[in-house]
């Protein structure tokens, strides 16, 4: 498709798929497959369906190893912030996952202090996360967003997304500074 005329995008990357449920050997198989095919990126697929974290992770140690080390990594659907640090400590590189729009649209917000729901915040005027530049932070208090959220206003859940999308965000780039920096274990712990 990149190579037609009226292609859209023509620069559009083709990664292959691992699949093989939580089968290692079938998973093993495939990665090899599918490596021979030297395409743009590989994702690994068809996880978070319902196996054990361990089981996930394992899965992530047989198949990377049976990846082209210089293309990039890609773990599909996968993306609580322990899942994250678990998959990159296990080589793998970017991540999609709904949690940080669903659980903002649930009023769920990441942070490390809790629930805004909870009662203790109905008079606190400090932003969701101390330090977080997001839009919701930036302008909003925890008291006032509990508010949105306990009226079912959705100026709350949209505000809860912008900050789960931030928490994002900034988890990543911690990542990434970590790793660059050869720190990326103690970050994770």
């Amino acid at each position: 498709l990149n190579g037609l005329s009226d292609t859209i995008n023509p620069h559009q990357m083709l990664f292959g798929i691992n699949q093989g449920g939580v089968y290692g050997d079938i998973r093993i198989e495939n990665a090899k497959r599918i490596s021979e095919l030297n395409l743009d990126g590989y994702a690994i697929g068809g996880l978070a369906v319902g196996e054990s974290h361990e089981q996930m992770y394992n899965i992530i140690e047989d198949v990377v190893p049976h990846l082209p080390k210089n293309k990039p990594v890609y773990l599909m659907g996968v993306g609580t912030p322990a899942n994250i640090l678990n998959a990159v400590e296990r080589g793998v590189d970017f991540f999609d996952c709904v949690y940080p729009t669903r659980n903002g649209r649930h009023g769920h917000a990441y942070t490390n202090h809790g629930n805004l729901l909870n009662a203790r915040f109905e008079k606190d005027m400090r932003p969701i996360e101390e330090g977080c530049t997001c839009p919701a932070c930036r302008t909003y208090s925890r008291a006032y967003i509990r508010h949105l959220l306990k009226a079912k206003e959705t100026l709350g859940l949209r505000l809860m997304v912008l900050h789960n999308l931030s928490f994002y965000n900034r988890l990543m780039a911690e990542i990434r500074e970590a790793i660059e920096n050869h720190r990326f274990k103690e970050y994770k712990e």
